[in-house]
């Protein structure tokens, strides 16, 4: 799917922040940070890449925030009436 497509249907740029485990050294919390198109409120790739990351890397999750930004496109023009000039 194209991104002008995942517009469209209300995607918006999504950010998280992972904190995990490391495995070599279990007391110690290290940061990933993950940003894709998304679709709220059930993040299906979010949960698709967390699924991931459970199954395949060895470090153990911690807790996850999420943050989602509107298209800049969105309600950012108006029409002008007046426009002044000086000199």
């Amino acid at each position: 799917m194209s991104d002008a497509s995942r517009l469209i249907r209300e995607y918006r740029l999504t950010t998280a922040e992972i904190i995990y485990h490391m495995p070599d050294h279990p007391a110690l919390l290290q940061s990933f940070v993950w940003q894709k198109f998304d679709l709220a409120p059930d993040f299906p790739e979010l949960r698709r890449f967390l699924d991931f990351w459970s199954h395949n890397i060895e470090g153990k999750l911690h807790s996850v925030k999420v943050a989602q930004a509107r298209p800049p496109f969105r309600g950012r023009f108006r029409h002008v009436s007046t426009s002044l000039r000086l000199h």
